[in-house]
């Protein structure tokens, strides 16, 4: 597993608790912050993902 899906995946439930304050004390700065970093935790995981997919290819391509 790539280290890009680790780290998204932290900033997501970061990102998910820090919205979830912020809405939980009204602040909408705190609540923006925490969905702006949640969207950059799944990009983050994306990238993971095709990381992955790219080397589980060729490592394939490898035994062939």
């Amino acid at each position: 597993m790539d280290k890009d899906r680790i780290e998204g995946a932290a900033k997501q439930v970061k990102g998910a608790v820090k919205q979830g304050v912020g809405q939980v004390t009204g602040d909408a700065k705190t609540e923006a912050e925490g969905r702006a970093e949640k969207a950059a935790g799944k990009v983050q995981n994306a990238v993971g993902g095709a990381k992955d997919a790219v080397r589980d290819a060729t490592q394939g391509k490898d035994r062939d």
